[in-house]
Order: structure tokens, then C-alpha cells, then sequence
């Protein structure tokens, strides 16, 4: 899969979506039209390794970056992460 090319101010604002804990990669899909794949892609590829691996970690399994995760969370009545 390849990531299209990118303005600085779209990259920025990707990373910017990235990092907010409750956007979900649905969301940024919507505005952006990158694929979680492609955001993955697009702050490997922008970050320092050490951010980089920050954001993934916090990012991996949460609840609140899935919207599908995040509804059957909801409903579910368990507390975030």
C-alpha cells in the first residue's frame, strides 16, 4: 500500500488527529481519507523512532482510537483502558 504525497500542513494535521485520544481512525478516514494502515504509515515515517513508538503504544488497543471498540465498550459498561 502506498501513502499518497502529502503537504506538510496535511501531514501535520494527520499527526495531530493521531495523537488526540478520541478521535478514532474512523474519524480521521472520514477527513483525510487515510486508512489506519496509511496513518501508521505516515507517522512512522514522520516521527522520531522514539515518538513514534510512543504513539503506538498508546494508541495499540485503545478503545477510544476504534469506533467499533469504542461503541462496544460503551455498551458494555467497562471503564477505559
Amino acid at each position: 500500500m502506498r501513502t499518497p504525497q502529502l503537504s506538510l500542513q496535511q501531514t501535520d494535521r494527520i499527526i495531530y488527529l493521531a495523537w488526540q485520544d478520541r478521535i478514532t481512525f474512523e474519524e480521521i478516514k472520514k477527513e483525510t481519507g487515510l486508512s489506519e494502515a496509511e496513518v501508521i504509515k505516515v507517522m512512522r515515517k514522520s516521527l522520531k523512532p522514539s515518538s513514534f513508538r510512543l504513539w503506538r503504544k498508546r494508541v495499540s488497543g485503545r478503545t477510544t482510537k476504534h469506533q467499533k471498540l469504542n461503541w462496544q465498550r460503551r455498551n458494555s459498561g467497562h471503564a477505559e483502558d
